[in-house]
């Protein structure tokens, strides 16, 4: 490891120290690991991906207003003070700029080979076990609802109405989980997701059985005594 990672890298585990929205340094490091993994597969810029995959999350909108300049600019700013090429810093902070989910009807920006498999990476945290556990994580510590059957989810067709969304955890899988399988750029990313995607349909299944009092195992209503 280079020492600009590993200042990077010690930069963004003091940022998002204390962070319990399933944001924090461990998923950062998890995004890493597999932004290398894929980066190696593809032969892209190790440099750029390792970057973009350590800085990504380090002024994310939903925790600054919305405001979407704040990663970039913080990005900037620190790749600036270490003296990184400017090509590479512009590289990163476009990745950066354009990586998140706006919604499940808002078309994508164009990203770099690099872009890509920061953006699969991410992706493939955000399903699967893993996944499951940041959902209820974050809304959790945003006070949101576990479930609330008669809530439907919503098609969100511009980046503010999903900004603005108050869906109930179980939502959040069908308007944006659940859609994240069709949406990885590299074969690799596409084979990981299945399984995970798998993973995330057998736990709503149980979770609506246990929710309406059936057996998981039978699909029977459940006959409670005592």
């Amino acid at each position: 490891m280079t020492i600009l990672m590993e200042q990077t890298a010690r930069y963004v585990r003091e940022t998002l120290a204390g962070d319990s929205t399933g944001h924090d340094w461990w998923h950062i490091e998890r995004v890493w690991k597999t932004s290398l993994l894929l980066a190696r597969q593809e032969q892209a810029d190790l440099q750029v991906v390792q970057l973009a995959a350590l800085l990504h999350d380090i002024g994310d909108w939903k925790f600054h207003g919305g405001d979407e300049a704040v990663g970039p600019r913080l990005a900037r700013d620190w790749l600036s003070s270490q003296s990184v090429d400017p090509a590479v810093i512009e590289a990163v902070c476009q990745i950066i700029a354009n990586v998140s989910f706006k919604g499940a009807g808002v078309v994508a920006a164009p990203l770099s080979l690099e872009g890509q498999i920061v953006q699969d990476a991410d992706r493939l945290d955000a399903i699967g076990a893993i996944g499951i556990g940041r959902a209820f994580a974050y809304s959790g510590a945003k006070g949101r609802a576990m479930h609330d059957p008669d809530q439907r989810p919503e098609y969100h067709a511009s980046f503010a109405a999903y900004q603005n969304k108050q869906s109930t955890t179980i939502n959040h899988f069908h308007e944006k989980l659940l859609l994240l399988k069709d949406r990885m750029n590299t074969a690799a990313a596409r084979a990981l997701a299945e399984e995970r995607h798998a993973f995330m349909l057998e736990f709503l299944r149980r979770f609506e059985a246990e929710w309406t009092a059936q057996d998981p195992a039978t699909g029977s209503i459940s006959h409670l005594t005592g």
